[in-house]
């Protein structure tokens, strides 16, 4: 089973020559100096325990807070694009252990810096500080915060743990998933081969292949299940801890502060998510029909439909997308080319390697993609939704790192308008052949968001519920996963042939909570944004790449009125859905025409 060999490796070198070189041994030496005077500065300032109304003080606090941030910003980025790519280099392990005590430092001076504002005389301080005005929303948020921390004391330590509590967990899961070795027999020979590379053959157009690679991949998941339970359990133990502690009711309410929205919108959302969970599922039983299936297992979810006449090896998707995001506007065609001259995308997929793709923003106005590349309209999709984020960060260029500070749910802005605007190219510019892949392969990503992004909700949910009274074994976490699927996804699938190990392949569950409902929200605020564009094309670029560079400097509901969305309620929740049901009728005609 061949690798994807030749394809490109992103470029770090412009940085620094390696982890090992003097520069980057200075630039790290520099960073702890950053901190030892920020934090100096923060004790001589009384930072932490008490206000300051002298306007100079906070000037001075906040600007070296953010200088110290951006450059913590950089070097961390830097060693996470090592770590990412070979989970068993062992320097870069090093590495990255040393920078995680650098980020809990940063952690904590956050967090003193919070509890500073809330001693400020905030209306005061507006009035006589550019600056301030400059951060107006941050601090009022920071008010908010104020009134959901411990001690300082308090927050110091659990800053110090965190490092060896929900970070040492997080890492343990990506670890182990990542040097995953899966045993697989495929026609009739037995290789062996990484998880993530095991994973890509649900996309293969052989049932078969796609049914012997699940086993295998159950299989292998079974291998790991105590210590990957171990880590979702202690992660959600310290979550729960912490928030009590902290006086919020749930995690989900922390998760929606953090997320710039309140429970009236994910609730408005989610009612329109669920209203369309009906057409989803006939969208699933089409594609069974397609396939000539009675019902679509879980490992036919990505199966292609229809023969396109592209095969979109890598570099026919980097000419695409350049070509198509050109035809939106000469600085995002321009920002394209220049990711891919300056290799900026890590594609192949490869041992220790981590699975799927993200982007992460370096310095300035540079990002790096990670991706592991496959010759379908999926993964071209995947690289537009990803240079979007790049596009995002291109955007917030010049705001500080305070300003910089995006909630999950707008960070999905940019993703998804890019992610559309490709596939939009095809459906309308495409032969048949290439339309109706297309049109399969968008309704397929919209399913994962709003279906299957609603089953991880739901988990999650029920994993915070009972972790709340005590562990839950894996049978039990492999149970709440089929239980959430089949709440969702209904009899668009076999019951029989769910995925009860999803918890251990999702990388979010890990992190901070609720990792899933801000990409549902990205999804139809994205669709919501192109519906404008298609309505005002020629005022649509320079307000859009205003709000890009504002979702630091306001809620998701502010920048939402720009233009003209009351994200409060389910009708633009609805209205959004209502594209995609229009999609899945037009797929509905061209099944009907279709030979299984």
């Amino acid at each position: 089973m061949p690798l994807s060999e030749g394809l490109p490796r992103w470029d770090m070198s412009v940085v620094f020559p390696g982890l090992d070189s003097p520069s980057f041994e200075a630039a790290f030496t520099n960073i702890e100096h950053g901190l030892d005077e920020l934090e100096a500065l923060f004790a001589s300032r009384g930072v932490g325990s008490g206000g300051s109304e002298d306007v100079e003080v906070f000037d001075e606090v906040l600007g070296a807070f953010n200088r110290v941030s951006d450059e913590l910003r950089t070097l961390a980025a830097y060693i996470h694009a090592f770590t990412t790519t070979d989970s068993r280099d062992e320097l870069a392990s090093a590495r990255n252990s040393e920078i995680e005590f650098q980020l809990g430092r940063i952690r904590k001076l956050t967090k003193a810096l919070t509890g500073w504002v809330k001693g400020l005389d905030l209306e005061d301080l507006l009035e006589k500080s550019q600056l301030a005005r400059d951060h107006t929303f941050a601090l009022t948020k920071a008010k908010v915060a104020a009134q959901h921390l411990m001690s300082a004391a308090e927050e110091a330590l659990a800053s110090d743990l965190e490092i060896t509590g929900t970070s040492a967990w997080s890492k343990l899961q990506s670890n182990i998933v990542s040097q995953l070795v899966v045993n697989v027999e495929l026609e009739g020979i037995p290789k062996s081969a990484p998880m993530s590379l095991i994973r890509t053959l649900a996309h293969s157009p052989d049932r078969e292949r796609r049914r012997t690679a699940y086993e295998a991949e159950l299989a292998s998941w079974k291998t790991i299940e105590v210590p990957v339970s171990a880590a979702l359990n202690s992660v959600k133990g310290e979550v729960l801890t912490l928030c009590n502690r902290r006086g919020w009711n749930e995690p989900l309410d922390e998760a929606l502060f953090n997320c710039n929205m309140n429970r009236e919108t994910l609730d408005a959302m989610m009612t329109a998510a669920r209203e369309s969970y009906p057409d989803f599922r006939r969208y699933l039983r089409l594609k069974a029909r397609a396939l000539g299936i009675e019902k679509l297992a879980f490992y036919d979810i990505f199966a292609p439909i229809g023969e396109s006449e592209d095969h979109w090896d890598y570099d026919s998707a980097c000419d695409f997308v350049v070509k198509q995001f050109h035809s939106y506007s000469e600085k995002l065609g321009n920002f394209a080319s220049r990711s891919f001259r300056e290799n900026w995308v890590d594609v192949e997929p490869r041992p220790g390697k981590t699975d799927g793709a993200f982007c992460m923003g370096l310095r300035s106005d540079e990002s790096r993609i990670l991706m592991n590349y496959k010759p379908a309209f999926g993964a071209v999709s995947t690289l537009a939704h990803e240079l979007g984020h790049a596009y995002h960060n291109l955007c917030l260029n010049g705001r500080t790192a305070t300003q910089r500070s995006t909630p999950m749910t707008l960070a999905e802005t940019a993703s998804i308008f890019c992610e559309t605007f490709i596939r939009q190219a095809v459906v309308r510019d495409g032969s048949s052949a290439d339309q109706f892949s297309v049109l399969e392969a968008s309704l397929q990503g919209s399913c994962q968001v709003v279906v299957d992004i609603s089953s991880r909700f739901l988990f999650e949910q029920s994993v915070f519920e009972k972790r709340r009274k005590r562990e839950l074994s894996a049978r039990e976490m492999c149970e709440l996963m089929q239980q959430a699927q089949l709440e969702t996804y209904g009899d668009g699938l076999d019951g029989e042939a769910l995925h009860p190990y999803m918890w251990e392949a999702k990388s979010h569950y890990y992190g901070r909570s609720y990792y899933n409902f801000p990409y549902m929200f990205g999804l139809l605020f994205g669709l919501g944004l192109y519906s404008v564009y298609q309505k005002e094309p020629d005022s649509f670029q320079d307000r859009y790449d205003d709000l890009l560079s504002s979702t630091g400097l306001a809620d998701a509901a502010t920048l939402g009125r720009r233009f003209g969305i009351d994200i409060t309620t389910p009708d633009f929740w609805r209205a959004s859905i209502d594209q995609i049901r229009a999609d899945i009728d037009r797929f509905e005609t061209m099944v009907g025409g279709v030979s299984a």
